[in-house]
């Protein structure tokens, strides 16, 4: 463009410059072509003032050009530096599915995001004796429970999805962590949804962190070991009967979390589970403290102690109502929730306050775990003369891993987790995961000076029962992912009846100190997986 208009300009120039210097020359020229043509040209002729005032337009014209090039230039500048900003942020961006778990992080690491998901469905298989009349079959499950004096007799085979979870967890400007799990999965059948954890936690200061919000405060070894890499598909009755007392998943909770490579220390106050309604709610404290004492390459140690405090248990109603009670209630189903049915239950205690105590320990070695927790609980009757009752119970269980990789101890958490899987099952490779071996024994007795077979129970004794299972399992883990487990558990239940009206009217309740306990196998498998 620029040649351009310097070529229009010289042509303009050399015009005027020889109309100026030779007009004779013109006028000649003019007069051959008037002769020559047939219609008359005529010529435009240009002033030096003219000439000027053209040479400075184009100028001009060259100078907005050039300045209309150098604002296209920064403009495809000013893009390109965008493009690549835009680039590289997208590109900062981490995805990794590890494990099956899909996780987004930020360039920096100071956002992330991992989606959660978890199913597990469970079919059960009961043998026992054949239901009887109502008024000679004297079995019996929950206190008061008229539906389940008929469930006890002939419980009900099936299959049910115990946990059917999906949620996202991550963490927010470097400092704070959140969760958020949904659970649809439940006992005996599933369950239109409820909140199973939603809490948000500080852990800017290293390893102490502050976590406010619904989830499982620490109550025991039991209860932090993960549900979805357990020896068995369900806790043992003490451990789940104890986590229930002022823990367990979607409790609202305000809890102190420390730990390092070989110890965890935390304390949490606690209030009632998500959808629980109350008049004036629970107020607890649970607190945990566990160590490695010993550790190795291929063995450890672990040691512990634990307690749950109800401070003020709920209340039924005002207080100031005629008859308002606050009622603390210890019950639990024999490590198996295809069926809801509990066999020992203590009814409903007037109290002022409720203790637990426990104490843990564990060792491995190699490809072999054991675990054991004991706890002592005890109940404060609220303004009576009748004594105050004291319950407990245990268990024992192993591990063995027969392909050999040993069952994680997470430090995080002071407890077991299943076992890395190394070579994942591909049978084209001859790979075929991990399989494991396990055994529990477990007892919870919920008796207090229940007294003997055929008599009467005397004033403030509490007939729960005594419940003891021993339980063999087998389970196979192709991936980090899947896992199929198969077990058989062998239930006693050894239970006094305390006659009146315990577990209803009339035929409901059997005569006092008549047996209401039974025997009761179960064949159980279930199918999982989990990200």
């Amino acid at each position: 463009m620029r040649h351009f208009f310097r070529a229009k300009l010289a042509g303009a120039a050399a015009g005027a410059l020889f109309s100026l210097a030779a007009p004779t020359a013109q006028a000649q020229v003019q007069a051959a072509a008037q002769a020559q043509a047939t219609a008359p040209v005529q010529t435009i002729a240009v002033t030096p003032d003219q000439l000027l005032a053209l040479t400075a337009r184009l100028d001009a014209l060259e100078q907005r050009n050039s300045e209309l090039e150098r604002q296209v230039q920064e403009l495809k500048a000013t893009a390109a530096a965008g493009d690549q900003a835009i680039r590289k942020e997208l590109g900062g961006t981490k995805v990794a599915v590890a494990g099956g778990r899909p996780t987004l992080a930020s360039a920096d690491g100071k956002f992330t995001a991992a989606f959660r998901a978890g199913v597990q469905l469970d079919a059960s298989r009961f043998s026992q004796d054949a239901p009887g009349p109502l008024a000679a079959d004297f079995r019996r499950g929950s206190v008061g429970d008229a539906a389940e004096a008929d469930r006890a007799r002939d419980f009900a085979d099936g299959a049910n999805f115990r946990r059917a979870r999906v949620g996202m967890e991550g963490r927010l400007f470097s400092d704070w962590d959140y969760a958020f799990l949904y659970e649809f999965g439940g006992t005996g059948t599933e369950g239109g949804g409820v909140i199973n954890a939603a809490w948000l936690q500080y852990s800017g200061f290293g390893r102490t962190k502050i976590r406010v919000g619904a989830f499982a405060p620490p109550t025991g070894m039991d209860d932090q070991t993960s549900v979805w890499g357990a020896l068995f598909p369900e806790r043992s009755a003490v451990g789940e009967m104890v986590r229930g007392i002022a823990g367990a998943d979607g409790r609202s909770s305000l809890a102190v979390l420390s730990n390092g490579d070989r110890w965890t220390l935390s304390a949490a106050l606690t209030g009632n589970v998500v959808g629980q309604q109350s008049f004036d709610e629970q107020v607890g404290l649970v607190a945990r403290a566990s160590i490695l004492p010993v550790k190795g390459s291929d063995y450890l140690v672990h040691l512990g102690v634990n307690t749950t405090q109800v401070l003020e248990p709920a209340a039924g109603g005002p207080d100031v109502a005629p008859g308002a009670t606050r009622n603390v209630r210890l019950r639990e189903r024999p490590e198996n929730r295809v069926e809801t049915v509990r066999l020992v239950d203590t009814g409903n205690i007037d109290a002022k306050r409720a203790s637990v105590w426990g104490l843990e320990a564990a060792g491995q070695f190699k490809a072999f775990t054991v675990q054991s927790e004991y706890f002592d609980i005890g109940v404060d009757r609220r303004a009576s003369p009748l004594p105050s009752p004291d319950f407990s119970g245990w268990y024992v269980q192993g591990a063995w891993t027969l392909t050999g990789q040993p069952r994680r101890y997470v430090a995080a958490s002071g407890s077991f987790d299943a076992p890395r899987i190394d070579r994942p099952f591909d049978f084209r490779k001859g790979d075929w995961g991990a399989w494991e071996l396990g055994l529990r024994v477990s007892e919870l007795d919920l008796n207090f000076a229940e007294g003997g077979a055929g008599t009467a129970p005397r004033t403030g004794a509490i007939r729960g029962g005594d419940q003891k299972i021993t339980t063999l399992g087998l389970n196979w883990y192709p991936n980090a992912a899947v896992r199929f487990s198969a077990t058989y558990q062998d239930v006693q239940v050894d239970r006094l009846s305390a006659g009146g009206a315990a577990f209803g009217a009339g035929a409901l309740t059997p005569p006092a100190g008549a047996q209401v306990g039974q025997d009761v196998q179960i064949w159980t498998l279930r199918s999982q997986y989990a990200f």
